[in-house]
């Protein structure tokens, strides 16, 4: 199927990495802490007004991160006042509900008025994460709280609907404005998005009443004290790709943890019922991302080198302000046509360009030096291709025509740090000396911890993970006499099951030893 996406999901003890494929290659990768203590795009806090900044019309709000959160005059939104009201009158003893769906809006925040007259040093706020913080800059925040939907996005203390300008049929817009005025509760509001489109009323319906309960849930916690605290975070990694690119050219989802398969099957079933069967566990004993090629794709991907087709490659540099690319030739054939070469090479690195800026979420400034080009021609269709390649990006981006230079400048929405991900290792065997035991006795190494592990206690079976090649060489080489391969000579040697796990995440030489519990015994 063309454009088909499949998700892979690697849920670990203290973390869960997520990848986005589209036609077998890496486009997007994010990791995820299972108990952060980190700030997201989405969450919702309880602050505190910190301090005033009158000469930039904001204020810094604590949030209980390490760096102080920053709010702008303009982003308090124009029912601030609904929200501050809510936030004194609810307490232990009062009815949250009664109090939010009577509050009225009769006194907006003026579009150019000063932080100083609407806050004050120490007043409660409920404010949103907007950017993430980022180097030395802090969270930056919004009073104008949303909570994301797959069909719409739920407005706490709003009182219209909107449509997205994507639905072109006036008829189908005026059907879902309507029903999602019918449905909605009082003093809400919403927006309507594209994938709405269409959508039947018990689906809106259920999507629109899990936003309520997910927002009117967080009132306990505002009304035990006043004291600074998360509310509620947006969604998790996993469930934000879900709900905003999900669509009938997913074909899979693949999770190695079956708790969690399961949670993303009921999800689906909220937003696109029908496809929930998508979502398939996986089992088997190779690791998640080796298994769809995943850790191979990361480790050619994030370096500060990456190839691109025909011995051409981009050499990608960051700095605190901007990125900046570089387009060469490295050691592609030339043709005859100097010019038609340079064209094509620099089409190729338009399209790693786009898929990198998705991979490794760049945000701000992007500079990309491609390779000089006489014609104006080419310099346009580059332009045009790199419009194109951008297109389903999520992020807002806008692209300038190439300079004389040869320079394309990208920005594109930054909401949150790039990810880096270090592709140079220390060498788990040497630990950085340069210099190793014999490989051509690694197999008695490997034979003293297993002689070890049984010699300690009785044991049924040892898990010994490898790198592919080591696990080769176990699984082929002769061992002693020429009577099997070397694995087998130890089972039959020691009288237990070793089972070989490979990992192409291991060197070549390094090996573990774990017991039946998956407790490792040759620290």
């Amino acid at each position: 199927m063309e454009g088909e996406k499949d998700l892979i999901v690697d849920v670990q003890k203290d973390k869960v990495s997520i990848a986005l494929m589209e036609e077998h290659r890496l486009v997007e990768f994010s990791e995820e802490a299972c108990d952060r203590h980190t700030c997201s795009v989405g969450d919702v806090f309880l602050g505190r007004v910190k301090k005033l900044l009158p000469s930039l019309n904001a204020a810094f709000v604590d949030i209980g991160d390490e760096k102080e959160a920053f709010v702008h005059y303009l982003d308090l939104g124009v029912n601030f006042y609904a929200f501050d009201e809510f936030v004194k009158r609810t307490n232990r003893n009062s009815d949250c509900k009664g109090i939010f769906s009577h509050i009225k809006f009769d006194k907006p925040v003026e579009k150019e008025g000063r932080i100083e007259k609407v806050l004050t040093v120490g007043q409660p706020i409920v404010v949103q994460i907007s950017k993430e913080p980022i180097s030395t800059k802090g969270a930056r925040l919004t009073c104008e709280i949303s909570l994301a939907g797959r069909n719409v996005v739920l407005l706490p203390f709003a009182d219209k609907v909107s449509v997205s300008q994507k639905i072109k049929s006036k008829q189908e817009k005026r059907r879902l404005e309507l029903l999602v005025k019918n449905i909605l509760p009082k003093n809400y509001g919403a927006i309507i998005r594209t994938a709405a489109e269409g959508k039947s009323a018990s689906i809106l319906d259920n999507e629109l009443m899990t936003l309520v309960e997910k927002w009117e849930n967080s009132w306990k916690k505002l009304a035990r004290d006043k004291n600074v605290k998360l509310l509620f975070t947006e969604t998790s990694k996993v469930t934000t790709i879900l709900r905003d690119l999900l669509d009938e050219t997913f074909t899979n989802v693949y999770v190695n943890d079956h708790p969690e398969s399961e949670e993303l099957k009921s999800y689906i079933a909220l937003i696109a019922p029908g496809m929930e069967k998508i979502v398939k566990f996986y089992d088997g004993r190779k690791p998640i991302f080796d298994e769809f090629e995943v850790t191979r794709q990361i480790k050619s991907s994030f370096g500060k080198i990456v190839p691109i087709k025909q011995g051409a490659y981009l050499v990608i540099e960051h700095t605190e302000a901007l990125h900046v690319v570089d387009v060469n030739s490295g050691t592609r054939a030339k043709n005859k046509e100097q010019e038609q070469n340079t064209f094509d090479v620099n089409c190729y690195a338009a399209e790693e360009i786009a898929r990198q800026m998705r991979l490794r979420d760049m945000g701000g400034i992007v500079i990309v030096d491609f390779i000089d080009m006489a014609s104006a021609e080419h310099r346009n269709a580059l332009y045009k291709k790199m419009q194109e390649l951008m297109a389903g990006d999520r992020a807002r981006h806008n692209i300038l025509p190439l300079t004389k230079f040869g320079l394309m400048q990208i920005t594109r929405q930054r909401v949150r740090p790039a990810t880096e991900i270090n592709t140079l290792e220390v060498c788990p065997v040497c630990h950085g000396t340069g210099k190793i035991a014999s490989s051509i006795v690694i197999d008695e190494a490997i034979e003293r911890k297993i002689s070890t592990a049984v010699s300690a206690a009785p044991v049924k079976s040892l898990q010994l993970k490898v790198g592919p090649i080591l696990g080769s060489y176990l699984k082929r080489g002769k061992g002693l006499f020429n009577t099997g391969s070397i694995l087998s000579g130890w089972q039959r040697k020691y009288g237990c099951k070793i089972m070989l796990t490979e990992s192409s995440q291991f060197s070549v030489l390094q090996n573990e030893l774990y017991d039946e519990a998956d407790k490792r015994l040759d620290q």
